[in-house]
């Protein structure tokens, strides 16, 4: 059992792993410095044939050419008749994006509401993201959200499709899909290790290291790890995570390549959240709290353990044909010992706000396959693009639960909900409470046709089929669906850097949410119609596009609250329509300068054309910026500022019976700034500041409590590459 408080504590066998490790990576690269140096000029010379190329830089640039979150064809974001944003190495090296949230904050479009410390929810002009893709093959979200941080230490890049994708996710949603593109083994021996130390004892440890096992290369592999722990400027909160992960590329022949790979993760962070400070005192005015405030106790913890196996095979047939079968699995495991405050407290009495402490055992596993085939047809003189694909994917999620009745609403006067001095409970028998296992199985085909030089036709869909069974909390937790999801798309080439395009496509996804009545929600069905004009420059190294976007959905999940007899929020659907606009940039605008960034706008009602999902800004901007002048390019400089407008949530008959209470966070900017100087050829150090002007704001307002951002942190950091 936990204590009630827990001022110190040993030291976990991670921070002393990671002592380890990083004093020994540190020490036996940096002692290769002085013959690296020594040996610059013979490595400037070209390599010979069969030789290994040496190489453990981080890439510079802020643009990918090609991606294939789309279609499974190898589009540039020109060809890709919707809106596209592409989160690279290099941005997220340079402004330390260790995490999912991290990056998704930076990204044109996206916005992180993150109402407690470690489950986080995503939503895309105006809907919720519930699902992610890995390698282009799909996963959902369980219960529509992500619970702990994805380290990003395993990943090349992230794709962002605005709009819905249901030919390759398995399911159509109208907001986005997220794509992680895991790093894959090369030919070339090198990697990179990095130690950083910042504000709240922060420190973090990087290291990647590819290895061919071969001269030639034909077999190949990649480790990466990562340690990341601190305290935080929030009261008792604590975070620990390590990340593993190795893959093993081989080639069977020339013209085939398997490739496996397994991802360890463990996050154990303490005193974490389970809702968060109350917006509103019970006369309806807003409460105010220091930046430091937290409703978790000391012993209340949120452990994680997800483990990811992936394989695939690739073979090319020739003449423009291939195939690729993969498979997914995931196993995730957690262990929560959590505590809620829910009420409102009186301003002048100080009582209102009550203690709600729980327990949770939570099982996830989930197994995905897909196979497809990609080619090219020559019918009437011209070649046209095929896709032909099957997928399945079954996940099954166990819940149990543990209470202590008699520590369930416990009046917290005062400031005893913000002490941490709640006594450790004393918790019954896990018991089952949730039970359920959900299969999809779809099948999707696509055909790029060229109809004419600049004008390519995209047509496609993707039958589902999709099923549960089980219970949820003693209600049924089941349907079984099966749709068809049609795709269109159209692009035009205007010019030599210049094309249009349109799409439509249509939205179906099964939902996990409660009713009033501990029913499910009905899936969400719906359209969406996106036109825009996109192009690129400099020899494709600088891309910008512009979007505009119509969607109608129906069922969309809308919280009623937080209801403390079941432990458990529900929920009621209601219809909603968006419109909007997307202006993305990225790429190289000049000699050694980097831009990421673009303008979002969506306007969102409801059937009565009154605004709805209040808590989504109307307006966004991501932009960020690295120079690294052609003359002295040892250093680099760089700012990243993200913006949203006005959001507010209007709580009804919180005062009294048609009085409502309303509770906003003004607009506001963060302003980051970074510098990274290349001391010797292998060796640098940067410098990150976070929130330089040190705005104060609310996390999220989507549900009725949240908590404060971070302040202005700093840290630095020194990187080792061979």
């Amino acid at each position: 059992m936990y204590p009630a408080q827990s001022p110190s504590r040993p030291k976990h066998w991670r921070a002393l792993l990671l002592q380890g490790v990083s004093v020994a990576a540190v020490s036996f690269l940096t002692s290769g410095l002085a013959a690296g140096t020594a040996h610059a000029a013979d490595s400037e010379q070209p390599p010979r044939a069969g030789e290994i190329v040496v190489t453990g830089a981080i890439p510079d640039d802020y643009v990918i050419k090609d991606q294939g979150s789309t279609a499974r064809l190898d589009l540039s974001l020109r060809e890709t008749p919707q809106a596209v944003s592409i989160v690279t190495r290099a941005q997220i090296e340079d402004f330390q994006l260790d995490t999912v949230d991290d990056v998704l904050r930076q990204t044109t479009g996206i916005n992180v509401d993150s109402a407690e410390t470690d489950r986080t929810y995503y939503n895309a002009r105006g809907f919720d993201i519930v699902n992610f893709q890995f390698d282009g093959i799909g996963q959902s979200l369980s219960y529509g959200l992500q619970t702990g941080q994805i380290d990003t230490a395993l990943f090349d890049r992230v794709e962002v499709v605005r709009g819905a994708t249901g030919l390759l996710s398995m399911t159509g949603n109208p907001s986005a899909a997220i794509n992680f593109v895991r790093k894959r083994p090369t030919k070339d021996l090198g990697g990179y290790a990095t130690l950083s130390y910042g504000s709240y004892d922060h420190v973090r440890g990087d290291v990647d290291v590819n290895t061919p096992l071969t001269e030639d290369g034909s077999i190949r592999t990649r480790f990466v790890g990562a340690y990341d722990t601190g305290d935080s400027y929030l009261d008792y909160y604590h975070s620990s995570r390590l990340t593993l992960y190795g893959v093993a590329a081989a080639d069977l022949g020339p013209d085939t390549v398997l490739t496996a790979g397994y991802s360890w993760q463990d996050s154990d962070p303490r005193g974490v959240s389970w809702g968060a400070l109350p917006f509103l005192q019970a006369d309806g005015t807003p409460a105010s709290y220091a930046r430091s405030a937290n409703t978790a106790q000391p012993w209340s913890s949120w452990d994680t353990i997800d483990r990811n196996f992936f394989a695939d095979i690739t073979h090319d047939f020739g003449g423009g044909w291939n195939a690729k079968i993969s498979v997914l699995r995931r196993a995730r495991d957690q262990d929560a010992k959590l505590f809620y405050v829910y009420g409102a407290q009186d301003p002048d009495t100080g009582l209102g706000l009550y203690s709600y402490p729980g327990a949770y055992l939570d099982k996830l596993r989930e197994t995905t396959l897909d196979a497809h085939v990609t080619g090219k047809l020559h019918i009437g003189g011209r070649d046209h693009d095929v896709v032909l694909g099957v997928n399945y994917g079954r996940s099954y999620v166990a819940e149990s639960e543990a209470v202590d009745a008699s520590a369930i609403g416990i009046s917290l006067p005062g400031d005893t909900a913000f002490s941490g001095s709640f006594a450790y409970p004393d918790w019954s028998d896990y018991t089952l409470q949730a039970d359920f296992t959900t299969k999809i199985t779809s099948a999707y085909g696509l055909a790029r046709l060229s109809l004419a030089d600049p004008l390519k036709l995209m047509l496609g869909g993707n039958v589902t089929h999709a099923e549960r069974t089980g219970t949820s909390y003693s209600t049924p937790y089941a349907f079984d669906r099966t749709r068809f999801l049609p795709f269109a798309g159209l692009t035009l080439d205007l010019t030599g850097n210049l094309t249009a395009y349109a799409s439509y496509a249509t939205i179906f996804s099964p939902q996990v949410y409660l009713d009033r009545n501990g029913s499910i929600l009905d899936p969400l069905e719906g359209h969406t119609y996106e036109a825009g004009l996109k192009g690129e420059w400099n020899d494709g190294k600088l891309t910008a596009g512009v979007a505009l976007f119509k969607t109608k959905q129906k069922n969309v999940a809308a919280s009623l609250g937080f209801d403390t007899a079941i432990g458990q929020t529900l929920y009621e659907a209601v219809d909603a329509a968006s419109k909007g606009v997307e202006v993305d940039l990225a790429g190289e605008a000049l000699p050694g300068l980097q831009l990421s960034g673009g303008y979002a706008y969506a306007h969102i009602e409801d059937d009565d054309g009154k605004a709805a999902r209040t808590f989504i800004p109307r307006h966004t901007v991501r932009a960020s910026m690295v120079y690294s002048p052609p003359s002295f390019d040892k250093l680099r400089l760089g700012a990243s500022a993200r913006y949203q407008s006005r959001i507010y949530h209007v709580y009804e008959d919180f005062i009294a019976e048609g009085e409502d209470a309303t509770v906003e966070q003004k607009a506001y900017a963060i302003v980051d700034l970074m510098a990274r100087y290349q001391v010797l050829k292998n060796l640098s150090v940067a410098l990150n500041v976070d929130n330089v002007t040190n705005v104060k704001y609310w996390s999220s307002l989507q549900w009725d409590q949240a908590y404060y951002g971070a302040p202005r942190t700093v840290s630095a950091t020194i990187g080792v590459n061979f």
